[in-house]
């Protein structure tokens, strides 16, 4: 009997097994893992996956009877690959005549065109043959290495192979083929016979099929085709460059990767949001989607609003202990696969403790960003109600601080975004009890309370941002009470369900500093235990000091190291700038970030090893890692926001802009920076700037 499916996003993935290494293409709701051959292989957790469903698991190409060699592999975009290989040489023969190179393209399904070329003087002859095959697989099962047992009906019918699921008829996929290919069950087969210098091609489509009906696939110049959607969304997105060449890689890829982890909502008519990323989580996540497009915001703007008028759709209404849902409470994570509704009773999970909290500071800030009155009132019922959820229950035992213990044994048991069960633990290395009360979870509420009184002040409600800003203030004072450990001279990770201190040092604190919930003399003393090399690794900042007693630089939250984090850090550091230290601390950990992030080809990872890099000269990559991540993907816009000291309040018509660019960025411009009904140009090089297109009735503040 299969083992049943484990809670929505527990545990550590399994390795993406094959050999060889891993390609991953991605494209909103869809995503492909192979090997660098372009194979899937049955027995993996390779495949082609379709709204968290396994519509292929063996994909396999052999040229007469033997598999291609690898020669490179290119991806250009997030959703496109060619794989460059070649038929092995005769026996006896040193070298090979025949390139072959899969062209692949992902979007609702997969088109993969298979060239042939003969470089030599004679006709050649060989047989072609695709081996194909499906699971259905949930992506769960897939993710946690677990046998599925589901398998499928293969049927060769007018020219098309069509793969129907066994547990669930109306899921199946349907293949078709050109240049005269012979389908049987299980494999595609072409005899062909290549001229001397000459070509073969052949196109495969692979269409699911959902409720007995193909998905619709658009490739090409069709305007929902991925690169006619990347293209419009590029047309729409503020145009970032960089003259050092490193940067403006980097911040390429972002750019590319953002754009194919949009998930547009074109098939229910939802707005855009960004999906958490791929391998395994290409769906909407509370913490990582609202992190991501505030981190974005000043590529895209309206992927946030996006985000919180979707999440604000699923926002709960009542008590489930068994998906955590409770009133006002922000979803951790949705799902769309064949056992989702078995993972926990629904495709919805709402077990984190610090979405609600980020909802209400997004809010805020989008209207700052230009987000106008009717968006912002639009959401204000759910901005209110996530701020009651954070007073009941989010405080269930009255002490003041926000804190989280799981509903059943099936639940995460750690809810922020260190949530593998070993991630919170002390000085010594011992693990938490709950309730677990996150420090910068404190912070994000205090920043959440802060944001809706200023909210209240724009529309008039001068009582209600009164009380906010005393909550808030009680708050930032209890906290620094309750969390600062003098004799270390830093913020405990968390307090347990006794209130006491779990002392550790980790990159918490420093999220505390980007939420302003510390007073500068205590920041002052904070920003001198992360400068300390316990803390920088040289590729950035650790989750867990170096001297912790859970430290290990292999895992996945103690002693790791994980871009978005990094980059948080970094705007907090920038918040403090006047702090001696603070600013040259996060140009060391930006230029830490960036180095890894060009030995990683322009794309940060989900996270990465945290070896010290006087020990390693490259970083060193986590097995399992998502590559692309969202918030790793914005991790650089943040970088690049936050040295530039950007921060609009279009509301009020003011622009600031403070910068101290690293020497090496060079030139940095912000092209069509869409702020409300403005459009503005922006290029700094160092501590100079200029502005262009500001409108006469704004005021640009540079200190």
């Amino acid at each position: 009997m299969n083992a049943p499916p484990r809670i929505l996003n527990s545990g550590q993935p399994a390795a993406i097994n094959g050999g060889g290494g891993t390609v991953t293409l991605v494209e909103a709701s869809t995503f492909c893992l192979s090997d660098p051959l372009g194979d899937i292989h049955s027995g993996t957790s390779q495949g082609l996956f379709y709204r968290d469903s396994r519509v292929i698991s063996r994909w396999e190409l052999r040229l007469d009877g033997q598999p291609a060699e690898h020669l490179t592999v290119l991806t250009p975009e997030a959703f496109k690959g060619r794989f460059i290989l070649r038929k092995p040489p005769r026996a006896g023969v040193a070298d090979s005549t025949v390139l072959v190179v899969r062209r692949r393209l992902i979007g609702n399904g997969l088109k993969e065109t298979i060239t042939v070329r003969n470089l030599g003087h004679e006709d050649t002859a060989m047989t072609i043959t695709l081996f194909v095959d499906s699971d259905f697989a949930d992506l769960f099962a897939v993710k946690e290495g677990r046998n599925h047992g589901g398998g499928a009906e293969h049927n060769a019918v007018d020219g098309d192979l069509h793969l129907t699921d066994h547990a669930e008829p109306g899921r199946g996929l349907t293949i078709s083929a050109t240049a005269g290919a012979v389908m049987l069950p299980g494999t595609i087969t072409w005899q062909v016979v290549v001229p001397a210098r000459g070509r073969w091609d052949t196109e495969i489509l692979a269409h699911p099929v959902m409720s007995h009906r193909r998905v619709p696939m658009a490739f090409g110049d069709d305007e929902d085709s991925p690169i006619s959607r990347l293209k419009a969304w590029r047309a729409t997105a503020t145009d970032l460059t960089a003259t050092d060449p490193a940067l403006s890689e980097v911040l390429q890829r972002t750019e590319s990767d953002l754009g194919a982890l949009r998930i547009d909502g074109s098939t229910d008519g939802a707005p855009a949001y960004v999906a958490a990323g791929a391998p395994w989580f290409m769906a909407l996540f509370g913490r990582d989607s609202l992190l991501t497009s505030w981190m974005a915001l000043p590529l895209d703007s309206a992927l946030a609003v996006g985000t919180l008028r979707r999440l604000a759709d699923l926002q709960g209404t009542k008590v489930n202990p068994i998906t955590e849902e409770e009133p006002g409470r922000i979803m951790h994570e949705m799902r769309h696969g064949p056992a989702s509704g078995q993972v926990l009773g629904g495709t919805v999970y709402y077990g984190s403790v610090d979405a609600t909290p980020l909802f209400v500071m997004l809010l805020a800030e989008c209207w700052r960003w230009g987000a106008g009155d009717q968006v912002v009132r639009e959401l204000l019922p759910a901005a209110d109600a996530a701020l009651a959820w954070i007073d009941e229950y989010g405080d269930a035992d009255g002490d003041g601080f926000v804190e989280y213990r799981r509903k059943t044994d099936r639940g995460l048991s750690n809810q922020g975004w260190k949530d593998s069960f070993d991630a919170i633990n002390d000085a010594s290395g011992h693990l938490a009890e709950p309730s677990i009360a996150l420090c910068e979870v404190q912070g994000y509420v205090y920043a959440a309370r802060m944001a809706r009184a200023q909210l209240a002040d724009h529309f008039g409600d001068t009582g209600t941002a009164a009380r906010l800003r005393e909550q808030a203030e009680n708050l930032k004072d209890r906290f620094d009470e309750a969390f600062w450990v003098a004799k270390n001279g830093w913020y405990a990770v968390a307090l347990d369900g006794q209130k006491n201190q779990v002392d550790a040092l980790t990159s918490n604190a420093a999220q505390c500093l980007w939420s302003g919930i510390v007073s500068d003399e205590r920041a002052a003393e904070l920003i001198e235990r992360l400068a300390d090399a316990c803390m920088d690794s040289g590729f950035g900042l650790r989750t867990l000091a170096a001297g912790m007693g859970a430290y290990n630089p292999m895992s996945y939250h103690n002693g790791s190291v994980w871009p978005h984090d990094t980059a948080i850090a970094v705007a907090g550091l920038l918040r403090y700038r006047h702090i001696a230290g603070a600013s040259d601390l996060a140009e060391r950990l930006t230029t830490g970030l960036l180095d890894a992030a060009i030995d990683f080809g322009g794309r940060l990872p989900e996270l990465f090893c945290g070896f010290a890099r006087t020990e390693f000269r490259s970083p060193v990559p986590y097995p399992t890692s998502c590559s692309p991540q969202a918030w790793a993907s914005a991790a650089p816009l943040l970088l690049v926001r936050s040295f530039l000291g950007l921060s609009p309040c279009v509301p009020h018509r003011v622009l600031r802009v403070t910068p101290q660019l690293p020497r090496e960025w060079g030139k940095v411009g912000l092209t069509d920076l869409r702020l409300g009904s403005a459009t503005v140009s922006i290029h700094a090089e160092g501590f100079t700037m200029h502005v262009h297109g500001l409108p006469d009735d704004w005021k640009l503040v540079t200190e």
